[in-house]
């Protein structure tokens, strides 16, 4: 789709902090064609076009120069670009819904978080919102409106309702907050191990991991991944020598009831290992990346020329896999998106400058789907 240049300028990236130490927080989000990357490097928040123009950004001036488009007091010089100026922290994650409010992830500092007693740990991150029109309109917490922070959130999405679901992780579990579109609490679910339907007869021996929890954008409905293990017996001894992968089930869950529903189970990717005296075949759980409105599942696996996109229909009964390219020997950092149409977008981190890319896979499904 289009390329960004490193820097520091309203219109580049900066992906690489030398003064800190740990992963790149940078995240993006694209609907309706527009892209809206978290700079959390650079404390600044970019909506682009689908070419890349510079649309709006959202910056920190603590650690940002003043827009070319805009003054020192904020008032903008340039009619299509708006400059908003918001002291941003350390954001994580970024949202946006149909009417184009703003949904950011970003982090307390350190003399404002908190202790949470039901879950043992200090949380911190609070989810900020603007609107349509850049105006801030507070933030949200664990009970809506300025309630208490959040512990880690790895993703939020926003419903075709307007329903804001934030899920976070917790040393108990996944926990997942959902509100109204005016912000205030509807749901908050724990999603415990020991709760899920056991997938395997009575005394058998199994271990289940809890991967991706993500909500439906038509119902009030979480997919929860889970990967599932059974101890390996070896044929000469008989004896257990570890634990082998089994299966990959999609767990719905009824937000409203509490119920889960039947799980649908995910065909895993096959790794070939070439030995010198036979060839292994080995099955590997997909990364569940989400689902679409239409009510596509979408999976990814990383492989040594690029990734293997897995797409299966909510019933289960079609089931499609791509290939996607890449060099992974000259890539620095990646991240994909999924947007609630179904086009899943990559950012991709390259020694000169940052790409940005899409796949129309909604399109692929509908000619597919058509033949």
């Amino acid at each position: 789709m289009f390329t960004l240049e490193y820097g520091n300028f309203e219109d580049e990236i900066n992906l690489f902090d030398y003064s800190q130490v740990g992963n790149i927080s940078t995240s993006f989000a694209m609907r309706d064609g527009f892209f809206y990357i978290a700079n959390s490097e650079s404390g600044k928040v970019m909506e682009l076009s689908s070419y890349g123009d510079l649309l709006t950004l959202y910056y920190s001036e603590e650690m940002n120069p003043t827009p070319s488009f805009a003054t020192e007091n904020g008032e903008e010089l340039n009619a299509t670009r708006r400059a908003i100026s918001y002291p941003f922290n350390s954001t994580s994650d970024v949202a946006i819904d149909s009417k184009k409010n703003l949904y950011v992830v970003d982090r307390l500092p350190v003399e404002r978080q908190e202790m949470d007693d039901e879950i043992g740990e200090y949380v911190n991150q609070v989810v900020l919102r603007f609107d349509a029109d850049g105006n801030f309109l507070g933030y949200l917490g664990q009970q809506g409106p300025g309630g208490t922070p959040f512990p880690l959130v790895k993703k939020i999405y926003v419903t075709d309702s307007q329903e804001l679901v934030v899920v976070c992780i917790t040393g108990d579990g996944p926990r997942v907050y959902w509100f109204a579109e005016n912000g205030y609490m509807l749901f908050t679910v724990r999603i415990d191990r020991k709760y899920i339907p056991v997938p395997y007869s009575d005394g058998q021996e199994y271990y289940m991991e809890i991967g991706n929890v993500v909500p439906d954008y038509t119902e009030r409905k979480l997919y929860i991944s889970v990967d599932c293990s059974v101890p390996n017996i070896d044929e000469s001894s008989r004896m257990q020598s570890g634990i082998r992968y089994d299966k990959s089930l999609i767990y719905p869950l009824n937000v409203e009831s509490g119920l889960y529903d039947r799980p649908l189970e995910i065909m895993p990717h096959v790794e070939d290992a070439e030995g010198e005296f036979s060839d292994a075949h080995y099955n590997i759980p997909y990364d569940f990346l989400g689902v679409s409105s239409s009510g596509w599942f979408f999976f990814m696996a990383v492989i040594d020329d690029g990734f293997e996109l897995q797409m299966v229909q909510g019933n289960g009964q079609i089931i499609l896999n791509r290939k996607i390219k890449a060099d992974h020997r000259n890539t620095l950092f990646y991240s994909f998106n999924l947007s609630n149409s179904g086009v899943l977008s990559e950012l991709v981190a390259k020694s000169d400058k940052v790409h940005i890319l899409w796949w129309q896979t909604d399109s692929l499904i509908q000619s597919i789907l058509k033949r």
